[in-house]
């Protein structure tokens, strides 16, 4: 089994110039995807789960359960995280209880103190166990389990005060959106990135790990640059969403689940997961991310 704590491949990421891809999970075959392209492309990769997601899966333990025996029965060999993807503080503390090696805590809807304090304790919760902790600062633009943002630029204090709480990686708001983007978005705020590496490094002595939220869409050449500025994590769910549903949508609209046993949902969600596999692969690609 080849489950790690983020902060180990994250960290080594950022020392070493490229991303780990975080990709959200849906279901088991969505899981299974993701792990079967991790070990093709031999990358530590990130298996996310929203807490809409673990809810729908059927709780918290049975998510990490999946990944884990998955892991072990399809032979990875590559490190793998679990990981809480925009959980609130409940949440939070209930994936450190289920055996996650990762978390989020989001509380970037929070006054600034607030999130702090909810921050800090999270990250008590998590390093005692070796679990690694991203908390954000400047919310991402669009949705994600209703909390809802409007793309905004972090400010430069705010992400100070939030590394110092001992984080192991920080989202930090650049004009990133989740979900599509929309036709006349003026692209990654690469300048501002720029400028919260400078600033967080020289107060950590470190290289800080930036986590790029929305890299659904996003221009692979702001990608790299992004990488080369210090993004260490690109988070990925709406490029395999929509892959998935153009997949199966053409299978089904040119009457091949008609053919035979098609309808069996096996071979009816095949078409799918395959297209998951594609394009989380293309990524991947971009991402560098190669042992």
């Amino acid at each position: 089994m080849t489950i790690v704590s983020g902060k180990q491949i994250v960290q080594s990421a950022r020392d070493n110039g490229y991303a780990i891809g975080a990709f959200n999970t849906n279901n088991l075959e969505w899981t299974q995807a993701i792990l079967r392209v991790a070990q093709d492309k031999h990358a530590p990769t990130i298996i996310a789960a929203s807490m809409g997601a673990i809810k729908y899966m059927g709780g918290f333990e049975t998510v990490a359960h999946l990944i884990r025996d998955l892991d072990q029965d399809l032979n990875i060999d590559v490190p793998i995280t679990i990981h809480l993807d925009h959980g609130d503080y409940n949440a939070a503390k209930a994936a450190i209880n289920a055996g996650f090696t990762s978390v989020m805590f989001d509380g970037s809807h929070l006054p600034l103190a607030e999130n702090l304090a909810k921050t800090r304790e999270i990250v008590a919760l998590a390093h005692e166990k070796n679990i690694s902790v991203e908390a954000e600062v400047g919310s991402i633009g669009g949705e994600e389990d209703g909390i809802i943002g409007d793309g905004e630029i972090a400010p430069i204090a705010d992400a100070i005060a939030m590394i110092q709480t001992n984080i192991d990686f920080i989202a930090a708001g650049i004009g990133n959106i989740h979900g599509r983007y929309p036709e006349h978005w003026p692209g990654l705020n690469l300048a501002h990135l720029k400028t919260l590496a400078t600033a967080l490094d020289d107060v950590t002595h470190n290289h800080v790990p930036f986590v790029l939220h929305g890299g659904s869409g996003v221009p692979d050449d702001q990608i790299k640059t992004a990488i080369n500025m210090g993004v260490a994590k690109v988070n990925v769910n709406t490029e395999a969403q929509l892959a998935f549903h153009q997949a199966l949508r053409n299978f089904i609209l040119t009457d091949q689940d008609l053919i035979g046993k098609n309808y069996d949902p096996r071979k009816l969600l095949a078409p799918g997961v395959t297209a998951i596999e594609s394009s989380l692969s293309d990524r991947l690609n971009v991402f560098s991310g190669h042992l």
